[in-house]
């Protein structure tokens, strides 16, 4: 699984919706379900996915689909 799958399938899970929903150019905003409460869901599914907590600066700067696969790709960093 590619880091771009896999955060299509963290965001899905994070929304409530089907991966199938989740477009490349998907941010903040663009899903009804990607509220304030749908980010900090999907903060939590991240750190799951990641096992650890995420570094504040990184938390901050998760706004789209992009982001989530860089932040999960980057834990082997």
């Amino acid at each position: 699984m590619t880091a771009m799958e896999e955060a299509r399938a963290v965001l899905a899970s994070a929304l409530g919706v089907s991966p199938g929903d989740i477009a490349e150019d998907t941010r903040i905003g663009t899903i009804e379900a990607w509220d304030s409460l749908g980010h900090m869901r999907l903060l939590l599914e991240i750190e799951t996915a990641l096992g650890h907590e995420l570094d504040p600066d990184d938390a901050m700067g998760i706004e789209s689909l992009e982001d989530v696969a860089r932040v999960l790709a980057g834990r082997a960093a």
